[in-house]
C-alpha cells in the first residue's frame, strides 16, 4: 500500500515546520555551493521572518505524510514584481521537498498546485529561478511545461536559470 501523502494550504502555523523543511532539504546541497551560500541560505532560511514575510503575499502549499509537513512551495501572485520577475507575472518560490520523500512526486505535485492556483487567478505567466544544481528540480519543472527563459548571472559561481510557463 502506497504512503498517504496530503497536500493542503499551508498557513502560518507551519512556519516552524516549513522552516526546518526548508533548511534541510536546501542544505542537502552543501557539498556544491560556497560556504558564503551556504551562510545566506543559512540565514534566510533559518529565519521565522523569512516565512512571515511570504505569508504575507504568497499562497503556501504543503504535502504531509503521517502529521508532518514534508514538502512545500510558495506562489507569489503577480503584482509583486522581483529582480528577475515582471508584474505581471506569478512565479513559484522555495519548493522544498524532504530528501527522504524523492521520488514520490510530491515536487510535482506542488509546483501543479502552484501552476493551477496561478492559472486560476487568471495569470498569463507564471515563473520561477532554479540552477545548475538543481536537476531533480529542472526536471520537474520541464516535465509540468516550463521552459528556460534565460540564463542568469551567477551567483556565488553558480549558473542560475529563469524559468517561464504560459498559462493561456
Amino acid at each position: 500500500m502506497k504512503p498517504a501523502y496530503i497536500f493542503r494550504s499551508g498557513n502560518s502555523d507551519d512556519i516552524d515546520q516549513i522552516k526546518k523543511l526548508t533548511l534541510f532539504a536546501y542544505m542537502q546541497f552543501r557539498n556544491v555551493i560556497s560556504d558564503e551560500n551556504a551562510r545566506v541560505w543559512e540565514e534566510s532560511l533559518g529565519n521565522e521572518i523569512t516565512y512571515k514575510e511570504l505569508f504575507l503575499i504568497a499562497r503556501c502549499f504543503v504535502s504531509e505524510y503521517k502529521g508532518k509537513i514534508v514538502g512545500c512551495a510558495f506562489l507569489i501572485p503577480h503584482g509583486n514584481p522581483d529582480k528577475w520577475f515582471q508584474s505581471d507575472w506569478a512565479y513559484i518560490r522555495l519548493v522544498a521537498v524532504h530528501p527522504n520523500c524523492k521520488g514520490k512526486g510530491i515536487g510535482k505535485k506542488l509546483t501543479q498546485l502552484c501552476i493551477d492556483a496561478a492559472r486560476s487567478s487568471g495569470v498569463k505567466t507564471i515563473a520561477l529561478h532554479t540552477s545548475e544544481f538543481q536537476n531533480a528540480a529542472r526536471h520537474i519543472y520541464e516535465s509540468v511545461g516550463f521552459t528556460k527563459l534565460m540564463d542568469l548571472e551567477l551567483i556565488y559561481s553558480k549558473q542560475y536559470y529563469l524559468y517561464t510557463l504560459r498559462l493561456e
